[in-house]
């Protein structure tokens, strides 16, 4: 067998195991639909900013018995991308203005999704 046949048969694929983080929030009595939409629009705005964010959705629950209704999802391509966009400083302001003041719970899911897959035309 040639040799760089060889070599590229024996060279490991690494794949980058793409992230889709989601977080839902129980949200405080006082919360109107008027802000839930609010921080819809300013989770939009502000954290698609940030250049390790590949996709961002939020929304509000349909069903009213359901006990989480806010939710937001965001797509890096890694873990290290997450990790980074954790501590810029527009999540950081985002957090600190439109999240806490507005919520009483979260439960944050991380997801791997299939490597390499590109969220913009999925």
């Amino acid at each position: 067998m040639d040799s760089d046949l060889r070599a590229s048969l024996e060279t490991p694929i690494s794949f980058t195991l793409m992230v889709h983080h989601v977080v839902l929030y129980k949200l405080k009595p006082e919360v109107t639909p008027a802000r839930v939409e609010a921080m819809m629009m300013n989770a939009r705005m502000q954290l698609l900013k940030i250049p390790e964010v590949l996709s961002i959705k939020c929304g509000k629950r349909i069903d009213p018995e359901l006990p989480w209704p806010f939710f937001i999802a965001i797509d890096f391509e890694s873990m290290d991308k997450y990790a980074i966009f954790r501590e810029d400083p527009i999540f950081v302001k985002f957090m600190e203005e439109v999240i806490k003041p507005n919520i009483e719970d979260s439960l944050d899911l991380d997801f791997e999704m299939d490597p390499g897959k590109d969220v913009r035309f999925s």
